[in-house]
């Protein structure tokens, strides 16, 4: 299962509209779109080695513009969106997003940026309680520029022999991450919330 979408994302990657469909995601994502770049940008990374920080600067070019447009939503739409953002699974990321806000500013919005936390929500809290805006935009290069270019420059670097071997492994990494994924929800859900 994991190892046929792995080959289709590799497929995709060499797809000559590959980097403008990478541009979109990366956009997209930073403000309402569920799937993170990297989907695309490791597997691009791996077929094209030699474009590989061209890439992770596409997409962290496109997340913080993305990242902008959470913030505008966040500061001018937050009472029009609020009512439908509670009754999502983003509403308990967005209740934590505010009160990291609240406690580090510029130190949340890097941790998102740079960390598999959901961005999006961390843009739209960004807006809504009025971050200023430069530490916001600097914050957000630092942290998305950190995040893909360590991606593009780890992926590169291994080349076919990684790619390879990811290809190999693909099936039971992919059931790893998401039993991993599954023990840590549990794990969250137990000792936060109440």
């Amino acid at each position: 299962m994991f190892q046929n979408l792995y080959d289709k994302a590799l497929h995709w990657s060499k797809h000559r509209h590959a980097a403008k469909y990478l541009f979109i995601i990366s956009f997209a994502e930073s403000s309402f779109f569920p799937v993170p770049p990297d989907v695309m940008l490791a597997p691009m990374a791996l077929s094209q080695p030699d474009k590989a920080f061209h890439f992770a600067l596409l997409t962290t070019i496109a997340s913080v513009l993305g990242g902008m447009l959470g913030y505008a939503i966040g500061f001018f739409m937050f009472d029009a969106i609020a009512p439908w953002l509670q009754t999502t699974h983003y509403w308990d990321s967005y209740l934590t997003a505010k009160n990291w806000f609240e406690r580090w500013g510029f130190w949340a919005v890097f941790v998102a940026g740079f960390s598999p936390i959901p961005y999006k929500v961390f843009t739209i809290a960004a807006g809504t309680l009025s971050m200023a805006f430069l530490p916001f935009v600097l914050a957000s290069v630092i942290g998305r520029g950190a995040r893909f270019f360590l991606v593009a420059m780890l992926l590169a670097a291994g080349g076919e022999k990684l790619e390879a071997k990811l290809r190999k492994y693909m099936d039971r990494l992919g059931w790893v991450t998401v039993a991993l994924v599954v023990i840590f929800v549990g794990i969250y859900k137990f000792l936060w919330q109440d």
